[in-house]
């Protein structure tokens, strides 16, 4: 049975304010359809049409009266909780790498979004590790721009961003960039267009985010969000057994 949610009328409030709701930021798209089931599992299941993709509403209620959800892009969902907007939120640890907020503490790792990072090239072109430390520039197409910088500036290489919010296979072949850095699960997008995935940067998962402000100011709450997800994910990773 999910813990009782505390009175959100007797703590103090953040972001929301106004109506002492706690606010939970989930990322549009695939995770959101992924954690569907463990947000049911929480007690805290959104409404019908926060899952569609009919409705032009941004914030919607939960099972949980005390608990709000806000549905943004999938990068945002970092920036809303560092910044106070949600207390709570479900994000990709590619976006906690890429803007590594010190206000956003990232106690849950889900394990739903599975997916890496990686650098990857026009397949047609040798991979050869030690041609890389001969190099000392190189041009990137990417979204990810301070984890790019960051990979190639540890092998001693100036990475020159070419910034791009979605489509960097295209780069490589329009002469853009010599390589990209972007998410791959299975590969199939990079294969279609003639690209293959030659290094991996790192793993990445989906993790439970909290805002450090709320984690001392509505301490109970927080408490309680979190323990609602540890039995939730218990409760899923025992049935998937």
């Amino acid at each position: 049975m999910n813990q009782p949610f505390p009175d959100p009328q007797t703590t103090n409030t953040l972001g929301s304010g106004h109506d002492g709701q706690m606010v939970l930021a989930l990322p549009k798209g695939r995770i959101l359809k992924a954690v569907t089931p463990l947000m049911a599992g929480t007690g805290m299941a959104p409404s019908a049409d926060c899952l569609g993709d009919s409705s032009r509403k941004l914030r919607f209620s939960t099972e949980d009266p005390g608990v709000d959800i806000v549905r943004v892009r999938s990068f945002d969902v970092a920036t809303f909780v560092a910044a106070g907007g949600a207390q709570v939120g479900i994000c990709g640890s590619d976006v906690l790498m890429e803007f590594d907020y010190p206000e956003i503490y990232a106690p849950l790792d889900l394990g739903i979004g599975a997916c890496r990072i990686a650098v990857a090239q026009p397949a047609h072109l040798p991979h050869d590790p030690q041609e890389w430390a001969r190099w000392s520039e190189v041009r990137v197409a990417t979204k990810y721009p301070a984890i790019t910088r960051r990979f190639f500036a540890a092998r001693g290489i100036n990475a020159t961003i070419v910034h791009l919010h979605g489509a960097m296979e295209l780069a490589p072949m329009l002469g853009l960039s010599r390589l990209i850095v972007d998410l791959v699960d299975t590969g199939s997008t990079l294969r279609a267009n003639g690209l293959k995935e030659v290094e991996t940067i790192a793993q990445v998962s989906s993790r439970l985010i909290i805002n450090r402000t709320a984690l001392k100011t509505r301490p109970d709450q927080i408490d309680c969000i979190l323990s609602r997800f540890r039995t939730a994910l218990a409760e899923s990773t025992t049935a998937a057994k």
